[in-house]
């Protein structure tokens, strides 16, 4: 695939996360309806960015089950901004949410707002990513990230015997800093690699592409990226087409999202490990309303992940997340 192609798949990807939100305003605001029953539950939901599909579909299918339950969800978009998902938190729990379905922008940040939610008797259901003090929530529902990293980390070790490695980081998300670990703890002592630069991005497309720029430019030998999700993998590959490097530089990431398995199809990316974010939002439903019912379930739950690459991408559906 070409650079041109490259441009043209980051350019849907805002034209379909447009649409795609413009639909979630619709679908996931309050309904007031008289399908409603009379008592019904109020659920909020605070994700660390709407600017990412994954949430969206974890979103939807809580929706789902809660207009089926004649309940009503609120969502709020934190925008990676740490104070302002406490302010919104805030404002549900002033609207007098029963439940909260939170993915922390920061895994220690949310401490107090979390805490006064426990007081007034709401249940906490994370998603995604955990908190710093796991006790705060009554369930946190996550992908396996430190397999996703370990998964991407052996099929690297199967590809080659040496490698200067970028690493595109998210520090405050522990969900990040899992992946990172377990790749690292997987190629780690391997001899012929080595880690020439890490590069935070918040796990973010508009920022891992300048950041990418920027390093490139120093003049640094690297020949591997691994990234921590897809948006920063697709970011990273729009920086390196841009400097002529997409066929000279290998890279990995974690989500296998539309985009990413079509980058992965195209030989542009070569392994992602695959989430699976229909499962975690139907779980996280299942969860919530057990919990309601007053029924005891598991404190963490983990969603397996599977490596996607070039050999079986054409399995994982290429135009749909899986």
């Amino acid at each position: 695939m070409n650079f041109r192609r490259l441009l043209q798949i980051l350019n849907l990807s805002v034209i379909l996360l447009i649409a795609v939100l413009a639909g979630a305003y619709f679908l996931m605001r309050p309904d007031g309806s008289e399908n409603q029953k009379e008592h019904s539950i109020l659920i909020g939901a605070s994700y660390m960015t709407m600017n990412n599909e994954l949430f969206a579909i974890i979103n939807e299918q809580i929706v789902h089950r809660a207009e089926a339950e004649g309940d009503r969800v609120v969502l709020r978009d934190p925008a990676l901004n740490v104070d302002r998902q406490v302010e919104q938190i805030d404002d549900m729990l002033n609207m007098g949410i029963d439940v909260l379905v939170v993915t922390p922008v920061d895994a220690e940040g949310l401490n107090d707002v979390l805490k006064r939610a426990r007081e007034q008797g709401v249940l906490i259901i994370v998603v995604d990513s955990d908190l710093a003090d796991p006790s705060l929530a009554d369930c946190t529902i996550v992908s396996d990230n430190y397999r996703a990293g370990v998964l991407v980390g052996e099929y690297l070790l199967s590809q080659t015997d040496h490698a200067d490695l970028v690493i595109l980081t998210h520090n405050e998300a522990i969900s990040g800093v899992e992946r990172v670990r377990g790749f690292l703890d997987t190629v780690g002592g391997h001899e012929g690699f080595r880690i020439v630069e890490e590069i935070p991005c918040e796990g973010k497309l508009e920022l891992a592409m300048p950041r990418m720029e920027e390093f490139i430019e120093k003049g640094i030998a690297f020949d591997n990226v691994f990234c921590l999700n897809d948006p920063a993998c697709i970011g990273a590959a729009a920086a390196l087409g841009a400097h002529g490097l997409l066929d000279r530089v290998n890279l990995y990431g974690v989500d296998a999202s539309p985009d990413g398995k079509a980058l992965i199809r195209d030989g542009n990316i070569q392994a992602s490990a695959a989430q699976f974010p229909t499962r975690v939002g139907e779980q996280a439903a299942d969860t919530l309303y057990s919990l309601l019912n007053g029924e005891k379930v598991e404190s963490r739950i983990l969603v397996p992940v599977e490596l996607v690459t070039k050999e079986n991408v054409e399995e994982y559906n290429v135009d749909r997340w899986q």
